[in-house]
C-alpha cells in the first residue's frame, strides 16, 4: 500500500471526519511507531506503520456503514456530552461499530443527518468545495416580503463573511409565519438561521429534508435506517469517490 497523509488514513479508518481527525492530531491524541505526531500531513504506510488514537491501534480494515438519521429538535449532534442532555449515542445502542455524523444540526433542529465511519465520504458532503446541497423546510417569523426572499437568494453578508446565493421558494404562508424551503451548498455554522436573521425574519423552526441525493422521506424523529447501496453510490458519485 502507498503512504498516504496520516489524516487522509485516520478519516478512512473511521476515527472520525477529515476536520475533525485534524483536531485529533492538534491535541497530541496520535502516535505513529510510539511516537507522537506533532503536524498534519505525515506520510504514514499502515502495513508498516502501528498507528495509534488515545493508544489503541488502528485498523483501516472495518466494514463501512451508511445510516441515514432522523434528529429530534432537542438533541445534541454529538456522541458524548459530560452535562448528561439528550445526544445522538442514546439512539444508536443498536448500530454495530463506530460511527459518527457528517456534520451537524443545532439543538433545537431536527432533520436528516448522515451517520457513517466513512471519513473521507463526511469529509467531502461537508466540505463547500465539493457543493453538496443540502435542503431545509424554514418556518419564519412574520409574512416574508418578496425583497427578503430575493435577498437571501442573492447571498447575502454575515459577520464571518458572504454566503453563496441559496435557491428558495416561499411554500406558505399563515398568520404570523411563512414557511421556505432552502437549498445552500456550504456549512458555515448555523448558516441558514443567521441568514433568515440577516434579512430580518428569525426561524421558528428549521428541518433538514436532503444532503444531496438522500433524502429524509417518512422517516420519523430518532429513527435510523441503512443506506441502499445505491444512495451510497449515488452520494460517493457526487463527491467523485
Amino acid at each position: 500500500m502507498a503512504d498516504e497523509r496520516i489524516q487522509k488514513f485516520l478519516a478512512r479508518a473511521g476515527i472520525a471526519s477529515r476536520r475533525r481527525v485534524e483536531e485529533i492530531i492538534r491535541a497530541g491524541r496520535v502516535k505513529v511507531n510510539g511516537k507522537l505526531v506533532d503536524r498534519l500531513g505525515l506520510k504514514v504506510d499502515p502495513a508498516r506503520n502501528r498507528i495509534e488514537v488515545d493508544g489503541q491501534p488502528v485498523n483501516a480494515g472495518e466494514e463501512k456503514l451508511y445510516l441515514a438519521f432522523y434528529k429530534p429538535a432537542g438533541v445534541l449532534t454529538t456522541l458524548s456530552d459530560p452535562h448528561g442532555r439528550p445526544k445522538l449515542a442514546d439512539f444508536l445502542h443498536a448500530v454495530a461499530g463506530r460511527v459518527f455524523p457528517a456534520g451537524r444540526l443545532d439543538f433545537d433542529s431536527e432533520g436528516l443527518l448522515l451517520i457513517t465511519n466513512d471519513g473521507e465520504l463526511a469529509y467531502r458532503i461537508t466540505h463547500p468545495r465539493y457543493k453538496v446541497a443540502k435542503v431545509y423546510k424554514v418556518w419564519v417569523s412574520g409574512s416574508i416580503a418578496a425583497e427578503a426572499v430575493a435577498r437571501l437568494a442573492g447571498g447575502v453578508v454575515l459577520k464571518d463573511g458572504p454566503v453563496q446565493p441559496a435557491a428558495v421558494k416561499v411554500l406558505r404562508k399563515e398568520p404570523g409565519r411563512t414557511l421556505l424551503e432552502i437549498t445552500i451548498k456550504e456549512g458555515k455554522k448555523r448558516q441558514v438561521k443567521r441568514m433568515c436573521a440577516a434579512v430580518g425574519y428569525p426561524v421558528v423552526r428549521l428541518k433538514r429534508e436532503a444532503i444531496g441525493p438522500l433524502r429524509l422521506g417518512e422517516m420519523k424523529p430518532g429513527e435510523y435506517r441503512c443506506l441502499t447501496k445505491q444512495e451510497v453510490k449515488r452520494l460517493k458519485q457526487q463527491v467523485g469517490l
